[in-house]
């Protein structure tokens, strides 16, 4: 559809409720099926800006996770209903306004997620072998933005700057055995890079401790038992800790009992393995905040990393890193930064807070934005009763309504 058919099509008008919903990701399909499922006529049209759907269920999730994409069959179904419309490959923005979205629908949801990633706002983080999260989830899942990225994986040491979730699902790909990742959906030239991958070594860093690390226990669980690897926890980082916890919520309380466990365990077994082959490796490095990404003596490349050693003030999750003073670097030839995403203005119709990647609003509704409600013609019919009742009782055909805020709590907009 060209843009002159799209801008035609978006001038109709349906007499039921009309919601347009910007992003075919997970918030996007939610929002669509819940709009179904409670409100009978109302039409919902999903605008993505890739020729496919479904967002991060199909770029972001782990290829190794084909249960979390199960949702895609209810989203299939949510968008094979006859009240549901998909058009992809449409850039809001670009192709089409806010505005002209505005004047031909009831409402517009703008979901359209996360683009861009955090930066860490070091010296060195644009040095060749240092790469978003986002960036190389998004190559080996196949996302078009990201299928060029090339990451080389000639070093033997990678770290990933993060503890959640995402920095273990990098790890977890990265060591992976082959015959695991074959079986996934997981892109042909991703497979291929890390078949020659020389990578036996991961280390994740974050700049707290081990109460505050943001992945949950099935992810680290899928990292304990990977087959091929040996967690290296040190358990020095867990003293204490088993007190600590002794009232946290479950959830925290059994991942924190895990890590020490493994600690404990790992730590007996490093000796009795220290005299056989040494396997892939991975391990928590806690209270380190990254200062700067060190280069190669020719300055092209990443060697390592000037880590700035910390403390923790305050306890739980709103506990704050403060650097103690002293340093230390660790020598690595591969960095993913896996601090977190940020999104990115959408329209220049709509409001944007820079400083903290967010569309300002209230609830979900969108700050500094008049709601355009138009009025139908039905509507029209009851302000033009109102009129007339007001004219007879004049003596006239009718009194007009001049104020239009009038007209509008006359048919209670």
């Amino acid at each position: 559809m060209g843009p002159g058919g799209l801008r035609r099509w978006l001038s109709s008008r349906a007499p039921a409720p009309r919601i347009c919903v910007v992003g075919s990701g997970p918030a996007g399909f939610y929002t669509a099926q819940h709009i179904l499922k409670h409100h009978d006529l109302a039409q919902v049209d999903i605008y993505e800006k890739l020729p496919v759907p479904f967002g991060l269920v199909r770029f972001g999730v782990a290829p190794d996770h084909p249960e979390v994409k199960n949702v895609i069959n209810t989203f299939t179904h949510t968008a094979r209903s006859d009240r549901c419309a998909y058009y992809g490959n449409v850039t809001v923005g670009r192709d089409v306004t806010v505005g002209e979205l505005q004047q031909a629908y009831h409402a517009v949801v703008l979901s359209y997620g996360a683009e861009d990633n955090r930066v860490l706002g070091i010296p060195g983080e644009n040095l060749s072998g240092v790469y978003s999260a986002r960036a190389f989830v998004g190559w080996y899942n196949g996302l078009p933005e990201n299928r060029d990225l090339k990451p080389d994986l000639s070093c033997e040491t990678a770290l990933i700057l993060g503890h959640g979730n995402v920095a273990l699902d990098i790890a977890r790909i990265l060591l992976s055995p082959l015959d695991f990742l074959r079986k996934t959906d997981i892109t042909d030239c991703s497979l291929a890079a890390l078949a020659c991958s020389k990578v036996k070594r991961v280390w994740l860093a974050g700049r707290r401790g081990p109460l505050q690390v943001a992945f949950t226990i099935k992810e680290l669980r899928e990292m304990i038992n990977l087959p091929g690897t040996q967690p290296v926890l040190n358990p020095a980082d867990f003293t204490g800790l088993e007190n600590a916890v002794k009232d946290a919520p479950r959830p925290r309380k059994r991942l924190t009992e895990l890590m020490i466990k493994t600690a404990l365990e790992k730590h007996r077994e490093k000796a009795v393995m220290a005299q056989a082959a040494v396997p892939r490796q991975w391990g928590l490095k806690f209270q380190r905040s990254p200062q700067e990404v060190l280069p190669t003596a020719d300055g092209m490349r990443v060697r390592g990393v000037r880590m700035a050693l910390t403390r923790l003030e305050g306890s739980g999750d709103s506990a704050k890193a403060v650097p103690t003073g002293d340093m230390e670097e660790l020598e690595c030839g591969l960095v993913l930064s896996s601090i977190g995403y940020r999104s990115l203005p959408l329209d220049p119709a709509v409001p944007f807070d820079t400083q903290h990647s967010i569309i300002p609003n209230n609830l979900g509704r969108v700050m500094g934005v008049p709601g355009i409600r138009p009025v139908s013609f039905s509507e029209w019919e009851k302000i033009d009763a109102a009129e007339v009742a007001r004219g007879k009782a004049a003596g006239k055909p009718r009194e007009k309504i001049v104020d239009p805020q009038e007209m509008l709590q006359l048919i209670g907009h």
